[in-house]
């Protein structure tokens, strides 16, 4: 027998002796070593939360203050918010790095996940139990209308653009508010009447010749399906009308309201965000048209951050709006009175209207 063959018998020799002789000690096993590791080691140490201007910057700065301070709180993590010029600057924050969640329009989404394929869609808002909106068309020249315009908001009913009660649609319209008895005629907080909108029915070939003032190019609402409905109507933009894109829901409003346009695209009821310096523009800014349904606006997320974060920063926006503070903030800031988990497939629809119209992130 070779030493080696020697050497490993003994050694199986005194395994058996030491697990079975009756006086042999008990073995004895090393301890399974324990990690102490804070799962919370692997999350960022601070986060930069980007938004879109859907209102004037400044203010919609001071609106997120208060969001960011409470995430920060709730979270546990450093949260800094930000506002870009536009879409595309968001977009671009979200690329490369330098911010690291994104409060999108449908199609900036779309564009950013076009282009940055890491990114991933979180947060889908809902506002008033629905997941979807529209872009709406007003107008401050009442002879378009095809009857005088009511007190009233449009909806789709059975894919067409129907004249309803301001009380029977999804979005909140301006001139009303939720008080003990549901919705109600709004008052500012000087006691001033806010004039409830007005609305009538009239086709989209009504803005032939007129001057329209849309958003951001890549607004969903605020241009993309617009225009889309322009096409499907053999409506040519470049030659049958006149535009302007104005970077803003709100710049879009108050140019029709000012004057300076005859027409303007944005989403539903954006007249909302300037009933505080205007409370007449509810009947000055007529709503004459609506866009097919739109999925609602989303929040992005670099896919590379950790699940967990991600799921307590969710739980943590999910948390603020079951408060008054946050139900107004975000009311203010985007109108979102809840949330859900958001669904990649949602976004379809909107990626088949970017192509049609040859808007894409390339």
């Amino acid at each position: 027998m070779t030493t080696k063959k020697l050497a490993l018998l003994l050694m199986a020799l005194a395994l058996v002796a030491a697990s079975c002789g009756d006086d042999a000690a008990p073995a004895t096993t090393a301890a399974t070593a324990t990690t102490t590791e804070d799962p919370m080691a692997a999350w960022p140490e601070t986060v930069v939360f980007g938004f879109i201007p859907s209102e004037r910057g400044e203010e919609l700065i001071n609106d997120i203050k208060p969001f960011m301070d409470y995430l920060s709180e709730e979270v546990g993590v450093e949260f800094e918010g930000i506002v870009t010029a536009d879409y595309n600057g968001l977009v671009v924050a979200m690329g490369n790095g330098q911010a690291d969640f994104g409060a999108f329009g449908p199609f900036g989404y779309v564009q950013a996940k076009g282009l940055y394929p890491t990114l991933e869609v979180m947060i889908q808002s809902i506002r008033f139990g629905s997941d979807l909106y529209h872009g709406q068309w007003f107008t401050n020249d009442a002879s378009i209308c095809d009857a005088p315009p009511v007190v009233g908001a449009i909806e789709n009913v059975g894919g067409v653009p129907t004249l309803k009660d301001p009380k029977d649609v999804a979005a909140l319209q301006v001139g009303w508010a939720f008080g003990d008895a549901g919705l109600e005629p709004e008052l500012l907080d000087d006691g001033t009447p806010v004039d409830p909108g007005l609305a009538c029915n009239a086709d989209l070939d009504k803005v032939v010749g007129k001057k329209i003032a849309f958003g951001s190019a890549t607004s969903t609402s605020g241009a993309v399906f617009p225009q889309l409905q322009l096409l499907n109507l053999d409506i040519d933009i470049e030659n049958d009308v006149e535009y302007s894109y104005l970077e803003s829901h709100d710049n879009a409003v108050a140019a029709v309201y000012n004057g300076d346009f005859d027409i303007g695209v944005s989403f539903d009821d954006a007249r909302r965000n300037l009933r505080e310096d205007n409370p007449d523009i509810g009947s000055k800014v007529i709503v004459f048209n609506i866009t097919d349904d739109i999925p609602n606006d989303v929040v992005a997320v670099r896919g590379d951050l950790p699940q967990d974060f991600k799921d307590a920063v969710y739980a943590a926006i999910e948390k603020f709006l079951s408060t008054d503070e946050g139900d107004a903030i975000l009311d203010e800031i985007y109108g979102w009175t809840d949330i859900r988990p958001a669904t990649e497939s949602d976004f379809d629809i909107v990626r088949q209207a970017a192509e049609k119209l040859g808007v894409t992130s390339d």
